[in-house]
């Protein structure tokens, strides 16, 4: 398919589709979830601002990074309607997330260190393991993998 001429201002969910790699149906999934916006033609098409394509850009990127859709569009919804976002806009966006990103890495190294104990000793059964959990006072908190959870 042919790009679209500079001076076509909208695109259709299709050549969206096709010049962001991500299917329609996740194109509609982002405009109910109020990610993206589309007006409606007479027809009832989708028509979407050139400005869509760096959205979906971005959106696919942050999710790719682990960032929640819910996240997401809060920082989308910074952005002026129709503008695109630019290099700052990134940056911004990543300062909002940095703390939750440094997080989740600090718990699964956590996880990953105490999951390795665990494996270390073979048993996998954690009320009668005297090396992780002696005498089961782990199961005094409750049911559930508690040294991999906490913190």
């Amino acid at each position: 398919m042919t790009p679209p001429h500079p001076e076509v201002a909208e695109v259709t969910i299709g050549e969206l589709a096709e010049r962001s790699g991500v299917p329609a149906s996740a194109l509609r999934f982002y405009e109910r979830q109020g990610l993206i916006h589309s007006r409606r033609t007479t027809g009832n098409q989708r028509r979407y601002t050139r400005a869509t394509l760096r959205q979906v850009a971005f959106i696919r990127a942050s999710h790719h990074l682990g960032i929640p859709l819910s996240v997401i569009g809060k920082v989308l919804a910074l952005l002026p309607p129709g503008e695109v976002p630019g290099q700052e806009f990134w940056a911004r966006a990543s300062d909002c997330w940095t703390e939750d990103i440094n997080s989740r890495i600090a718990r699964l190294e956590r996880m990953r260190d105490r999951f390795s104990e665990c494996i270390g000793c073979g048993c996998l059964s954690f009320p009668q393991c005297a090396l992780v959990n002696p005498n089961d006072e782990l199961g005094k908190e409750g049911s559930g993998p508690r040294r991999l959870f906490d913190n």
